[in-house]
Parts: structure tokens; sequence; C-alpha cells
């Protein structure tokens, strides 16, 4: 293996992945970020089995563990009729994978650790608060400049998210569209579990607005609830953010009025687009740089965790098919993420009741059904995927 010069675009938990899986391969990685910190605002929080395998992979599975709270079911709801509809267990994939449940913890957890490691090695460098102004390339190297400096490398991974710099300069179309409504995220310290009888991830469905509540760890590892939404298309920022609104929703979740106080609050516009190609000659675009969806089902930063992972290996092969990345992993993100998000937003928020009823019928089937249960577990922990990623 010849070692390569690799720049890492972006330090959240896709960067970090990638920088550190490509520096334990024995590469010279350096890996930017813009901010001068890692964002720690609550974003994604489910880490699906086969990513369990790659931290695993990493070195960093016990420390993430400890810093997460396992969870091996979850569980769909008719909400306004406070009815649990069908229940999944992840233990149905014991000899599938090493890691029967997710992990529900803050991303930023695992972009840390990850930055602490990188530190620890002689053949890597973490770079804050450097922004990429621009990306250029020809066949032997790319330059990458920063307000501070200039970079030659073999090769650049972008993880600069979905507004991602990277994409830009390569002149990547961003295929697809942005939903009407936006999402509300309420954090609170309110238990769910305790009230209502749930588990600590939950999909409950309604016709006029859905709402789905999970368990984080919180940086102080005491636990506290996240309770997202869908917004009016008509509501404006001013109206969803009121103490009122807030406090009104968390109502119609079943909080007694005088546990209504909330933590952090987060609106925020949702996409579903995939680039139109992953790689542009020694560039290559991985995470939200690379796609974006509705995070229904905890499947986005899983999938750029999984395409970080694939092309660290891919870059170690001397003589290898660098094109293999995008004809690999751009049809999985839109067959495991994109249709599959979609398909349970439209699960979630299914009006008439004819075909909402006949929704929950068929996920009462799957539950009951070990074959079939065990079948929409592989899907939805993307398992599936990675069987599919190795065939190709």
């Amino acid at each position: 293996m010849r070692e390569r010069n690799i720049l890492v675009v972006g330090a959240g938990p896709v960067g970090t992945v990638a920088a550190l899986a490509c520096a334990r391969l024995g590469h010279a990685v350096t890996l930017l970020e813009a901010q001068d910190r890692v964002d720690d605002s609550p974003r994604a929080s489910t880490t699906q089995p086969p990513t369990l395998e790659i931290i695993e992979q990493l070195g960093l599975i016990d420390e993430y563990v400890r810093q997460g709270l396992l969870a091996r079911t979850f569980q769909f709801w008719d909400r306004d009729a406070r009815r649990l509809i069908a229940e999944f267990d992840f233990e149905r994939l014991r000899g599938e994978t090493a890691y029967p449940y997710v992990v529900q913890t803050e991303q930023h957890k695992l972009a840390n650790m990850g930055i602490a490691r990188l530190k620890s090695m002689p053949n890597a460098r973490v770079l804050m608060g450097e922004k990429v102004l621009s990306v250029v390339q020809d066949e032997k190297q790319v330059t990458v400049r920063t307000p501070q400096s200039e970079f030659l490398v073999d090769y650049v991974i972008g993880c600069d998210g979905g507004r991602s710099t990277v994409r830009k300069q390569l002149d990547i179309e961003f295929e697809g569209f942005t939903w009407p409504e936006r999402f509300m995220v309420i954090t609170t310290k309110f238990d769910f579990s305790a009230a209502l009888g749930c588990c600590a991830r939950n999909y409950m469905a309604g016709p006029e607005e859905w709402t789905n509540l999970f368990k984080v760890a919180g940086d102080d590892l005491k636990g506290r609830w996240r309770a997202v939404y869908n917004t009016r298309e008509d509501e404006s920022d001013e109206e969803a953010l009121s103490d009122t609104a807030v406090r009104a929703r968390l109502a119609r979740v079943f909080v007694p009025e005088r546990e209504r106080d909330y933590l952090h609050l987060n609106l925020y516009n949702v996409h579903q687009r995939v680039a139109k190609q992953f790689r542009k000659g020694r560039v290559f675009l991985c995470g939200d740089a690379a796609h974006v969806n509705n995070p229904i089902g905890g499947l986005g930063l899983n999938c750029g965790i999984h395409e970080a992972w694939d092309l660290a290996n891919l870059l170690t092969q001397d003589g290898a098919d660098l094109d293999a990345y995008d004809r690999r992993r751009r049809p999985l993100n839109i067959k495991y993420v994109q249709e599959q998000t979609v398909a349970n937003k439209k699960r979630l928020e299914e009006r008439e009741p004819a075909r909402r009823e006949a929704r929950f019928d068929e996920l009462r089937r799957m539950a009951d059904d070990p074959q079939q249960h065990k079948q929409f577990l592989m899907r939805a922990s993307l398992l599936e995927s990675t069987r599919d990623a190795v065939r190709n």
C-alpha cells in the first residue's frame, strides 16, 4: 500500500470517521473544520448496528457506548388515540450483527472522540477554524485554499454538510426537493416512557400532526427526550418557536401543564436531495455533502459513516477503481435512505382513515410474523444495505 496524503473537510461525525479511518490505515491525514469547535446542537442521535461495527473497528466502541443509551426496541403509535400499534425488537438480528440494538446519543460525541484520537496520532492533524475557499485539482493533486493556508494533497474527502463548499466548488448538482413543511424539535427532561409506557424510540402517527419521541443520553448522561413534530406549511418561525405554541405541542403528547418546560428548540427545513455524482477526479463527497433526507428512521448520518468507511478502505487499495465508490454508494443511498425515509414520513402522516388503518395493519402483520419482523429490521437498520455494498 502506498501512503496517500488525504485532506478531509468537515469535522462532524462523518468527517472524523473518514479522517480516523484513513489515518488508522496508514495515510497522512489533515482534518479541516470551518468552525472553532464541533457543533453540539441537537442533531442526529441514533446509531444503527452496522455503524456500531465500524465504531468498534475504529477502537471507539467502549467509550461510545458509555456515553449513550442502548435501545433494543422501537415502537409505532397512533398518537392522538394513545394507541400502541407495533413494536420491533433488534434482538431478532442476533447472529446477523454483534450489536442487536442501537445506541442513542448525540452525534457531536462521536466527532469529539474521533478528534481526540486523531490528535494522538503522528500521521494526523486537526485544524479548526479553517474555512475552505477553493478546491482546484489536476491529474496529480488537489489544491485547497483557506484564508490561512494552502494544502497540496492526493485526495480530498468533502464531509462539510448539506451546504457543502466542496460540492459547490466541484459544480455538482444537488438533485431532489424540499418538503413544504419544516420539522420542529423540542428537547425536554419530561419522562415520556414513564408517562406513556413507551420505549426510547417512538414513531407517533397523526393525520394533522405526528410526533416522534426519542430518548438520548445528554452530555450529563442523565437522559433527556427529543420530541420531533411537523409544522404547518403556513406556520411562521415566530409562531412555531413561541412559548405558547411549544407548550401546546407538548400538551398534544400528553405532557401535564406543570411539566411543559423545555431545554432547547430547533426548527429546520427538510430536504430529500442527492448529489448527481459522489466523485469528481480526486475529490469525493460523503454524508450530508453527498445527500440529505428527512431524519425519520435515523438513516442519513449512518449512511454517511458507512460511506466514509468504504471510501477509506478503497483509497488504501493500490490500483483500486475509484469510480466504484460512486457506482456503489449513490444507488445505495437512493434505495435505502431516500426511498425509506420518504416512506417512513408517508406512513406517519397518512390522513385518509382507511389507508391509515391499512398502514397500521401492515405494521402489525410485520411485527407478528418472525420472518417479516427480521426482514423489516434488516432494512431499517441498514444491515441489508451493508450486504448490498459487499455484493457491489
